[in-house]
């Protein structure tokens, strides 16, 4: 079954996601006349809009679900998905598939007959060497792409001789009368007009444009389906990141992170503290910073050139919005480090598929899904 993901659904998402699970499915609106959900087939071969609720997942990025760019190839059961989007042939999966492991060897598979059905190639974006041997059945071809670094809350604190730039940066912001929060998904509309403000000056500091696929970007009502951490001075908004969970909280990690150009400096570090301090508190088991270049070879003239086309696509998506020093910046917060890799076909294909990636992350745009191709078609 595939469906696509309407941006203009504005349901929270842990509701989103446990109905569909439960084939309890319902239609909404005509996109045509407003609202949102999901478009998904129909059996006469129209389109209609379905909601969905919840897929037990391991992962945070299962929030990507509801940026609005993508489409979700989903089991029979509708308890496992494969986010992906489309441009030319590259048909590309935005990590591994999110549900029960042992849904997604048959998931992948099938993602491969899919694409290969319209002459397309089947592509896995940011995936784990723990799925490695699923994607090399497929006979695809692994490029490290960096990797990820992931705090394990349980052993997060500001204790120790080890921590105390981390500790004098909180006090330093306490001393400024700055306050952090964690806003719920029904209270974030209401911020939406200081949020917006933010976002839009950080973007031009930055001289940056929204990004795609392997990040959200800043639209309202995906906004309103995440807490939102939030850092003010005095009442005045600094600083936010919506917050990607797990609903049987294995992982949290944040999406978009924006923070006005005169906010004190380390502003972005005193939210990544408060917030894991909280994460931990509520029982979150690990915290995602996302990926860093493999430390030593960012600059190697020597790599393969697969990795240095690799190391391209990661410096075009990576939240931070910058490559340099990332990995100085997360080692910070003592991370455990584990490998992120591209799983694509060889040969002459790669570099077609690499700009391929950079556009779907680059383009602008409104962010709606493709339309499916026809067989036959490039």
């Amino acid at each position: 079954m595939i469906v696509g993901v309407d941006a203009d659904f504005a349901g929270d998402f842990h509701g989103f996601l446990s109905d569909f699970a439960g084939g309890q499915i319902s239609v909404f609106n005509e996109r045509a006349g407003g609202g949102g959900g999901v478009t998904s087939a129909g059996a006469d071969g129209g389109e209609r809009l379905v909601g969905i609720d919840y897929i037990a997942g391991t992962r945070d990025e299962e929030g990507l679900a509801l940026v609005g760019d993508k489409m979700l190839l989903m089991n029979d059961e509708l308890t496992a998905t494969i986010m992906y989007s489309i441009h030319r042939r590259s048909w590309v999966a935005k990590g591994d598939p999110i549900g029960p492991r042992s849904e997604h060897s048959e998931l992948i598979w099938r993602f491969r007959e899919l694409a290969e059905q319209y002459y397309g190639w089947p592509v896995f974006y940011q995936v784990s060497d723990d799925h490695a041997s699923l994607y090399l059945d497929l006979g695809l071809t692994l490029l490290k792409l960096g990797e990820e670094a992931r705090v394990r809350l349980a052993d997060f604190s500001l204790d120790g001789n080890e921590r105390n730039p981390l500790r004098n940066i909180q006090h330093h912001f306490q001393r400024m009368s700055c306050t952090f929060e964690v806003v719920s998904p029904d209270g974030v509309g209401a911020l939406i007009g200081e949020l917006r403000l933010v976002s839009d000056a950080w973007l031009a500091g930055k001289h940056a444009r929204e990004k795609r696929f392997s990040v959200g970007y800043f639209h309202p009502e995906y906004l309103a389906n995440c807490p939102v951490a939030v850092v003010r001075q005095e009442g005045r908004v600094l600083a936010f990141a919506n917050i990607w969970r797990t609903e049987l909280k294995e992982e949290m990690s944040v999406d978009l992170m924006r923070y006005l150009p005169d906010a004190p400096q380390h502003v972005m570090e005193y939210l990544f503290i408060e917030l894991m301090l909280w994460g931990r508190d509520q029982g979150y088991a690990w915290f995602s910073l996302g990926m860093a270049p493999v430390s030593g070879e960012s600059d190697r003239r020597l790599r393969p050139i697969w990795n240095r086309l690799g190391a391209l696509v990661f410096r075009q998506g990576e939240h931070f919005y910058s490559f340099e020093s990332l990995r100085q910046y997360k080692e910070k917060f003592n991370p455990e480090w584990v490998p992120r890799y591209l799983a694509l076909p060889g040969g002459f294909a790669l570099p077609q598929i690499l700009n391929d990636i950079i556009y779907l992350i680059s383009r602008d745009g409104n962010g709606l899904p493709q339309s499916q191709p026809r067989a036959g078609g490039d």
